[in-house]
């Protein structure tokens, strides 16, 4: 099945090409029929691959489908690299994203045929961009999705276009994305100068021949670190991400939990050859890792709007990506994101769920009691909390744990800090939760009569998604459980220059206990302060005040960012605009333009048909030209 590995991505391609250029013609149904069936299709071909990468002796393969670039000595080739890290990351796209298809028949069936052809050929595109993103097989090809996957989330975000604030948001997405995006490229250049190629095997061979701590794989792991704080929304390219849920809510599932945010995520850990060599970068990336995660915690504790929580969640949970990866777990790093793409897909499709029954209210303070008409949604919701706080048994317990291990036996601050964005998180879920779906219902008496729970189509996706948030984890059990961990033992050839920099931090059995005991007892602990207090809750109407004030409004980040970033700028392109560009470029050249026409004018003057000054004038000029022979 290697050789077809192409058919994954052409196969989204052909649908976005079919509904794309088909929209106005299409139904709706047929529309997601073929959406969804491609996405399927890819999601059949990617398991049958991965089962053939997981059989004993498999070496990684490249599937050469063109030249793309020759210059010189420089050959970048239209290539797929099939190994075990794209394999997994092949079918968490292509299997979470059919999930959200199927979800979106239902969730977007309000639009206009062309509308709902339009949205599916985009989300058919985002899925293709991303898989190119991973199965690329140089840096090159990484950078086509990479890119790719950006152009969709602006059209994704700013979906409903006639809306100026959407457009805000995506343009706000599109843009802070850029900057990290020219890091990504910066490095890219610095291979090719370094390494003449940018082909992974190629790349990583020459790689150890630099040894630890050179400065041109500081420079090179830097600046792609830079790339992945922009699509991977790390402080402080982060504001982006919570803006983006002004898209529909299968777009924000999309980018938050399958596809475009964990993209960063995989760069850094395909790239684990450079940066188990660089280890001050992975100090910064643990340090920037763990900001970005208590900031976003500490943000979502006082947010209101549903989608706006979960999405701050999404930003912290990536902060706990890149501890991971900063502490030389590239596995645990992976299986958070693998697990984190189970329950936040079914958060984000079980807030859509709430939204779709609340006729698009997304205030929480609004809801109340939802359980009562939604019990698929509530129970399906409350798995997901469960398994994002971290709950024993969960998939997130044992990927959150992971992490925590190794950064404790990494660095106590970075344990301390990541173990407290761990508290918070499960505080700020299950404020969601228990304000969304228990208590008395707070919204108005239209809204209650059309209270119901949803469609098969939207409830399918949700059911799916819980029973992997609860399972998913299993195929990474601790080493005290006395099984394998399979997960580390599927991704070994790809993170095996790592190893024994995690055996450095290897802790004991009792160690282990004892960590795993202490989080998830705090954990519980928390769950059970928030059922007390948000159990019964009625909003008050008094408005915020000191620091939870700050927390509502973000740490005033975006405001921050308008004053010394923003608005200087705009002084500065006004500037440029009025002195320099007007006042200095356009008036020099409309002043030789006007000059040319005075001094026409002036010399027209000099034809006035008259005999006589004609005589005059070449009198002048020959007395002129006498003078001048004379002295000359």
């Amino acid at each position: 099945m290697i050789h077809l590995v192409w058919l994954v991505p052409f196969l989204p391609l052909l649908g976005f090409l079919i509904n794309g250029l088909g929209r106005r013609y299409l139904s709706k149904s047929l529309t997601g029929v073929i959406g969804s069936s491609t996405i399927l299709a890819g999601f059949v071909i990617s398991l049958l691959i991965f089962f053939e990468v997981r059989q004993p002796g498999f070496t990684p393969q490249v599937v050469t489908l063109f030249d793309f670039i020759s210059v010189g000595s420089l050959h970048i080739p239209f290539a797929f690299q099939v190994d075990q890290l794209s394999a997994l990351f092949l079918l968490i796209i292509t299997g979470v994203g059919s999930l959200i298809h199927i979800y979106s028949t239902s969730y977007m069936h309000e639009e206009s045929n062309e509308g709902f052809a339009r949205y599916f050929a985009y989300l058919n595109l985002f899925v293709f961009s991303m898989l190119i993103l991973v199965l690329g097989a140089n840096y090159v090809m990484m950078f086509i999705g990479w890119e790719g996957v950006g152009l969709c989330s602006y059209l994704l975000i700013g979906f409903w276009f006639k809306n100026t604030t959407y457009n805000k948001a995506a343009n706000k997405a599109f843009i802070m994305n850029r900057i990290g995006d020219l890091g990504f490229l910066l490095g890219i250049f610095l291979l090719i100068q370094q390494f003449g190629s940018v082909t992974f095997t190629d790349v990583f061979a020459q790689v150890p021949a630099l040894g630890e701590n050179s400065g041109i794989l500081f420079a090179v792991a830097m600046l792609l670190f830079i790339g992945a704080m922009g699509k991977s929304a790390q402080v402080p390219l982060y504001t982006w991400l919570p803006d983006a849920m002004a898209g529909p809510t299968p777009v924000s599932a999309l980018i938050h939990a399958a596809t475009m945010v964990t993209a960063g995520i995989y760069m850094v850990a395909r790239s684990n050859v450079i940066y188990t060599l660089a280890p001050c970068i992975q100090t910064i990336i643990a340090v920037v890792g763990l900001v970005t995660a208590l900031l976003a915690a500490t943000i979502a504790l006082k947010q209101n709007d549903i989608k706006k929580v979960l999405a701050y969640s999404t930003v912290s949970q990536l902060g706990y990506m890149f501890i991971a990866l900063g502490v030389g777990a590239y596995t645990a790093a992976v299986f958070h994101v693998m697990t984190h793409a189970f329950f936040k897909a079914l958060l984000f499709l079980g807030s859509g769920s709430v939204i779709h029954a609340m006729g698009g209210e997304q205030d929480i303070r609004k809801m109340g009691g939802l359980k009562k008409w939604m019990p698929i949604t509530n129970i399906t919701f409350l798995i997901g909390c469960l398994a994002i706080a971290g709950i024993p048994g969960l998939s997130g317990f044992f990927s959150k744990d992971e992490i925590l291990a190794h950064a404790f036996g990494f660095n106590k601050i970075i344990y301390a800090g990541a173990l407290i964005g761990a508290l918070l998180t499960a505080f700020y879920m299950f404020r969601l939760y228990y304000i969304t779906f228990s208590g008395q219902f707070r919204g108005t008496h239209e809204q209650e009569h059309h209270l119901h729970e949803s469609p098969a189509a939207i409830t399918f996706p949700l059911i799916i998604l819980a029973i992997l948030s609860v399972i998913g984890g299993y195929v990474g059990m601790p080493e005290v459980f006395g099984v394998p961990h399979f997960l580390g033992e599927y991704l070994a050839p790809v993170f095996a220059p790592s190893v024994p920099f995690l055996h450095a931090h290897h802790l004991s059995h009792e160690l282990e206990w004892i960590l795993m005991g202490l989080s998830s007892g705090l954990v519980i602990i928390v769950i059970f302060f928030a059922r007390s207090k948000f159990r019964n809750y009625q909003d008050s109407g008094v408005a915020n005040t000191g620091l939870a004030k700050v927390l509502e409004n973000k740490w005033y980040v975006d405001e921050l960012y308008d004053a010394v970033i923003v608005k200087p700028l705009m002084v500065l392109s006004g500037f440029f605009q009025d002195t320099v560009e007007r006042s200095g470029i356009d008036a020099t050249v409309n002043g030789v333009g006007r000059g040319v026409k005075w001094s026409s004018r002036q010399f027209r003057l000099l034809q006035n048909g008259q005999v006589g000054f004609y005589i005059f004038a070449m009198v002048i000029g020959m007395i002129v030209l006498f003078v001048i022979s004379l002295f000359l």
